[in-house]
């Protein structure tokens, strides 16, 4: 008897259920009360289980009702899925969207342009990472991605298309109790004395800017491969380094961290890189890419701080 059971059956099922009476789920589904009175007998029936308890006034969910409620709920979800899929791949929506993302962009300004993603098309997959330097353009240009945001000037390319997003602020920073926050005369610190100190590089991992350094001025260095990691070792205090302002506002709002003016690192030892969105120029973005451009654009565009 399960075999005979139907979509129809379960949105009247939902409906009654989330209404609270069989006249109110008949005027939202649009059905006289006695269709709607017979699909859920019939259903009970199908089942062998009772789902409402009719002896009061207003229709009451059995134990059993809610349980199963749930499956219904789940089954109609999946269903839709596959319509809006089969929708999106009659229209020539793609089965994904891949996005690789330079760490210094702060993630959480996707957000705005994610969610237009899902309302527009639910069954789109999205795949996001986050990877350091060149790597985003290296996955870009490898076809390992649809978009990718990078940091910068130095990551161009003749086939890549770039669209300025948002500045980002990149500031000098050490450890509240590094020696170099704990200095005698506050101000300025002269690159001479920055030297003597550990400073913590990101390095790149991809081939793109190999034998280059940006903003390295201490002959000691330590190298890591994550935004991550070297927020950790600069707020441990084992050296001094470089991060985007929105990932040390709040250390240094706590006073965990200290920024330091460094005027070959930018006015006031701050400097703010460019993030660009960008796309190869050789493929045409399908209607889901389209549409994640667009409210990434649109956002921050519209003056939202990119640190925020």
């Amino acid at each position: 008897m399960l075999d005979a059971l139907t979509l129809d059956q379960l949105r009247v099922l939902v409906a009654v259920a989330e209404t609270g009476s069989f006249r109110s789920a008949a005027k939202r589904i649009l059905r006289v009360q006695s269709a709607v009175s017979h699909a859920i007998a019939t259903l009970e029936a199908q089942l062998g289980v009772t789902l409402f308890d009719r002896s009061a006034r207003r229709p009451d969910m059995t134990p059993e009702g809610r349980a199963l409620l749930a499956d219904a709920k789940a089954i109609l979800l999946r269903v839709d899925a596959m319509r809006a899929r089969a929708r999106g791949l009659g229209e020539g929506v793609e089965l994904g969207v891949s996005l690789v993302v330079d760490t210094l962009f702060p993630v959480a300004s996707l957000a705005h342009a994610l969610r237009a993603l899902r309302d527009a098309y639910p069954s789109v997959a999205v795949h996001l990472r986050t990877a350091p330097l060149g790597e985003p353009l290296a996955a870009l240009r490898d076809g390992r991605c649809t978009l990718a945001i990078t940091v910068g000037e130095e990551f161009r390319e003749p086939q890549i298309q770039l669209e300025a997003l948002s500045p980002i602020p990149f500031v000098t920073v050490a450890a509240a109790g590094h020696p170099l926050s704990r200095r005698e005369q506050p101000g300025q610190v002269d690159p001479a004395e920055l030297a003597e100190h550990l400073q913590i590089v990101l390095e790149d991992t991809t081939a793109r800017t190999a034998g280059k350094d940006f903003g390295v001025l201490s002959p000691g260095t330590w190298r890591v491969a994550g935004q991550d990691i070297k927020h950790a070792m600069i707020r441990e205090g084992l050296g001094w380094g470089r991060l985007p302002l929105w990932a040390v506002e709040e250390d240094l709002a706590r006073g965990r961290l200290s920024r330091l003016d460094v005027a070959a690192l930018g006015r006031h030892g701050c400097v703010e890189l460019e993030a660009y969105l960008a796309h190869r120029r050789d493929q045409t973005l399908g209607p889901a890419a389209r549409v994640l451009r667009a409210g990434l654009l649109s956002h921050l565009h519209g003056g939202v701080p990119a640190h925020g």
